[in-house]
This record gives structure tokens, sequence and C-alpha cells, in this order.
């Protein structure tokens, strides 16, 4: 046997407690969609909606994969103004109510308060349309309340560059911690020796086929 062949590792290091790691596993957090609607993109200037979507709905595949508690929440479908949540985002939870609110504050409805807090989970994981308002007004009063927001950057946009990462500023200055969709794929994974490491690959397959699909270039797909 050689010296390389005596040291290589094969086998994953110990899982830790999964429901108290201070970092995101799939016993740990919620994710939460907000306002995905045909109204949301049209106005968003910060990215394209090919960028938005490879973010979102990759954290939604995540979501499903690992079968993590999700809130998926849409504004004024009931009051005939906008539509529901685009089928790119509800095509992969197909089994998630959609809530409808009033407000463009998701905290201050009481039914996506009562849909958080039966998770039970105080890890949330929240993306939305727009930055400036529909993400970070619910991450200042969930950061209040003492939940622990990561908003997932590449998932989301606002009006503006300027009013995205002014949003993006304002959030992590009140103890927000900014997060990815791939990134925080390998969080809840965190080790490829793992039995259910093929989640993670599956996805972020995926994730690269469909970045190619926009004709940008990428590295060699994880097999």
């Amino acid at each position: 046997m050689t010296a390389d062949a005596a040291h290589s590792k094969t086998a994953p290091e110990p899982v830790r407690d999964p429901a108290a790691d201070h970092l995101l596993t799939p016993d740990n957090c919620t994710v939460v969609f907000i306002d995905y609607q045909e109204g949301q993109y049209a106005t968003v200037g910060s990215a394209s909606r090919e960028e938005i979507d490879l973010g979102a709905v990759t954290l939604a595949k995540l979501a499903r994969a690992y079968e993590i508690p999700t809130v998926l929440s849409t504004v004024a479908v009931g009051m005939g103004v906008n539509q529901a949540t685009v089928p790119v985002i509800t095509a992969e939870l197909p089994e998630v109510p959609e809530i409808d609110r009033t407000g463009v504050n998701s905290w201050e409805d009481a039914d996506f308060r009562a849909a958080i807090r039966a998770t039970g989970r105080r890890k949330i994981v929240m993306a939305g349309l727009w930055t400036e308002v529909c993400l970070t007004f619910p991450t200042l009063d969930m950061l209040r309340e003492g939940f622990e927001v990561y908003p997932v950057i590449d998932a989301v946009g606002g009006v503006s560059p300027v009013t995205h990462a002014t949003a993006i500023e304002r959030m992590t200055q009140a103890g927000a911690q900014p997060i990815t969709s791939l990134a925080f794929g390998c969080e809840l994974m965190r080790n490829w020796a793992r039995p259910d490491a093929d989640l993670y690959r599956t996805v972020i397959n995926d994730y690269f086929r469909r970045k190619q699909a926009t004709g940008e270039k990428t590295g060699t797909l994880f097999r």
C-alpha cells in the first residue's frame, strides 16, 4: 500500500447535532419565498429574471430535496391586483400552500407569522421580490423578535442595483446573514462522503445545466 493510499479518506466526519448546529442543517431551518409574482419580476432592475430564477429555483429544489419546512407567500392576489406565484417556483413546491396578504410586510400578516412559528425553527432562509421591501421589512421585524435570518442574495432583486445593494447593507447591519443558493446547499450537505450527498449533487448539477443554458461558461459537473 502506498503512503497516499494509506492516508486517503473515504469516510465522512461525524455528523454534528443537526438541531443545535450553529450552521444551517435540514433540521434547524425554514425556507421562505415572498412575492415571486409576475408584477414583481417586471419591475426588478438589479438582475435579470434568468439570474433570479437560477437562484430561486435552486433554493426551492433544495428545500424539497432536504424536506425543509417551506413557507410561500403572495401579495394582493385575493384583491385581484396580482397573479399567483410563478410556475417555476410552485412546480418545485407542489404541496406548499400560498399565503396571500394585503400588506407589503409579510410579518404583519397573522397567517404568515403563524406559518413561520408553526415550524418551530428560528433559522429562516428567506428570499423575496423586491429586496428592499418584501425581503427587507420582514427580515428586520424577525431579527427584532430573535430569529436568525439568512437572505438568499442570488435569488432576489430590487428595483435598481442601488436599491438592492442598499437593502442588503441595511439587513446585514441589522444582523442578517446573507447567503447564496449553492452555498446553502453545501451547508446542508456538508460532506461528499455522506449517503445523502447525492441530494446536493442532483441540485448542483441542475444549477450548472441551467446556467449553461443561459450561455454562461461553467466548470465541470459534479459526479
